[in-house]
């Protein structure tokens, strides 16, 4: 089959983007997804956005990671909020379905604001901080991230947690509300230069354990700059937001 794609990146996080509206896309095959993710046989991408039809919003957004697993990925979101105005399906606004439920997002000049899920429960451990917000997420501060061996270190704490393991994010405060991130993403197995939901968390983690008092907070990623406001109410985290530019790249066609 002659499969047409787009392929999108948000601040480096790249993916392949496939209209299935008429759902032809062979969804169970997980190897023929691992190959049009691999950078050296396939089209290369972090993972696949599929776009469909939903009944009660404005479209249903599918993603696979390159293993061909299934999470919400929030700069793959963003991404697909610029798909669908490309397909005329939205105009300015739109809410649509995804993995972990309905999401509000907005789109101004390439700009995509997407609201995520609400978070409650925020686990501080000694040294790190973990919490879900689309995926599973693993926050901890270190010195110097330049230095910091984040695969290596990376792929350890991931498989330290139980299936299906954990996104982990290493972290350096660059001001009172600015941060840096690198980020280990399971399912990509490997660092990626963005992950919209981990600098959600990071966000959030900064914030409650204090390291900032600011509920708008800069966060750059490896392939670009992404930011995330919030409200916190009784230690759950609310109206979460998270901002950042999504870019057409290029359209081709796949045999699959």
């Amino acid at each position: 089959m002659n499969l047409t794609f787009y392929k999108y990146q948000g601040t480096g996080n790249d993916f392949v983007m496939i209209d299935n509206r008429a759902e032809i896309f062979p969804k169970e095959n997980t190897d023929m997804i691992s190959h049009i993710t691999d950078r050296h046989f396939g089209v290369g991408a972090d993972g696949i956005i599929l776009i469909e039809n939903d009944e009660d919003f404005d479209f249903k957004m599918i993603y696979f990671n390159a293993d061909g697993s299934q999470t919400f990925c929030g700069n793959g979101a963003r991404c697909a909020v610029s798909f669908a105005k490309k397909l005329d399906i939205i105009k300015g606004k739109t809410i649509f379905s995804a993995v972990d439920g309905p999401h509000f997002a907005e789109i101004e000049n390439g700009i995509i604001s997407l609201q995520m899920i609400d978070v409650a429960e925020v686990q501080v451990n000694e040294n790190s901080v973990f919490m879900y917000t689309g995926t599973q997420h693993h926050v901890e501060i270190v010195a110097d991230l330049n230095e910091y061996p984040v695969y290596e270190n990376g792929k350890k704490i991931r498989d330290s947690y139980q299936d299906p393991g954990s996104n982990v994010n290493f972290v350096q405060q660059i001001d009172a509300a600015t941060f840096r991130v690198r980020t280990y993403e399971k399912g990509v197995e490997n660092e990626t230069l963005a992950c919209g939901t981990g600098a959600t968390a990071v966000a959030i983690a900064m914030h409650k354990t204090n390291k900032t008092k600011n509920n708008l907070v800069s966060l750059q990623v490896e392939g670009g700059i992404l930011e995330v406001s919030f409200t916190e109410e009784k230690g759950t985290y609310k109206n979460v937001f998270l901002k950042g530019p999504a870019k057409f790249v290029f359209k081709g066609n796949i045999i699959i």
